[in-house]
């Protein structure tokens, strides 16, 4: 199932994951790869964060592994860079604030989605 993960629609995906007929490990990889395949043309995303995303989709497959997994887990997104996100310049689409201090914390919008077990993998 590895070939076109990053094709799949979210729903797919969830339905993929919840049959254990792949992994969030292996969905996160396939996002993060056709990102680093796409995003050189297009430049949608402000901030990759792929070391956190490999480890929020570790924490996803052990909680569906334990069956106590959110009605997110192991799915990929991407929040918007309006919206804070712990460890990252929120750049509010300006070049004018890339020197600015990373976020000490993560906007609600962004808390709750994890809790829900998304994957974030960075801010567009």
């Amino acid at each position: 199932m590895s070939a076109g993960l990053a094709d799949l629609s979210l729903a797919e995906l969830r339905r993929a994951l919840r049959a254990r007929e792949t992994t969030a490990l292996a969905v996160t990889e396939a996002v993060l790869a056709r990102v680093q395949e796409r995003d050189r043309r297009v430049h949608a995303f402000a901030t990759v964060t792929a070391e956190a995303a490999l480890t929020a989709a570790r924490a996803a497959d052990a909680a569906l592994a334990r069956g106590n997994a959110g009605p997110l887990a192991g799915l990929p997104v991407a929040v918007k860079d309006l919206m804070a996100v712990e460890g990252v310049v929120r750049t509010n689409g300006s070049m004018a604030f890339e020197g600015d201090a990373p976020a000490s914390t993560d906007a609600t919008v962004v808390s709750r989605l994890r809790a829900a077990g998304a994957v974030v993998v960075g801010t567009t």
